[in-house]
């Protein structure tokens, strides 16, 4: 029981983490991007990032689940019912949410950050950096909310997942599977470990989220 427990939940943080950090190298560029250019439907790519706040995990594990089964455009990667699967799904669910907030965070900073940077003669990228730097505090914000999503996601990861002892088993899915077992007081140990691993994380980027107020 105990070696399993630690599975489980070493699985949990490398999938989460994991999917987390491949949201973030994509959401926070982009989302930055957005926020600093104008381009040619910008407006209708916002109200698609803020729709897709809200979209189901049900049918982000379905969508995942037809690409990579053996009759899909990626079944050849094999990657269906692993731990790579589950990544996948979880980065579908959360680049939008990471991309969303840090458009939000980056727009809020003051234009004449920007104007000075130019005016100290700055290229666009540096332009881009100076701005971000300025906003990070919201960009850590992005990315504490979509790991909260990654890790409390369940629907997505068990479509895609399969919920397979020793392989792909996570703590969101293995409390549905004790819950249903009627294992009600191990199932709150899971949900337990599940709130201690995300408040571990919360406090560790608020710290930096702090620090950078100050």
């Amino acid at each position: 029981m105990a070696s399993e427990l630690l599975y489980v939940t070493a699985l949990t943080l490398a999938v989460s983490g994991t999917a987390t950090l491949i949201a973030s190298l994509i959401g926070v560029p982009l989302g930055s991007r957005l926020a600093l250019r104008e381009t040619v439907g910008g407006r209708a790519i916002k109200v698609f990032l803020y729709t897709m706040y809200g979209f189901p995990p049900v049918l982000a594990g379905l969508i995942v689940y037809l690409m990579l089964s053996n009759d899909g455009p990626l079944g050849f990667l094999d990657l269906l019912f692993t731990p790579g699967a589950m990544i996948v799904a979880q980065v579908l669910l959360i680049t939008p949410i990471v991309m969303g907030l840090t458009l939000s965070a980056v727009s809020e900073v003051g234009p004449e950050v920007k104007d000075t940077a130019k005016t100290l003669g700055a290229d666009e990228r540096q332009i881009s950096r100076t701005v971000l730097r300025g906003a990070r505090v919201g960009v850590i914000t992005a990315v504490m909310v979509g790991f909260g999503r990654a890790i409390a996601e369940v629907g997505a990861v068990i479509i895609v997942g399969g919920n397979i002892q020793w392989h792909t088993r996570v703590l969101t899915t293995a409390i549905v599977l004790e819950t249903r077992r009627g294992n009600f007081e191990y199932a709150v140990v899971l949900g337990a470990i599940l709130l201690v691993i995300a408040l571990s994380v919360y406090l560790v980027l608020s710290y930096y989220q702090e620090r950078d107020r100050r």
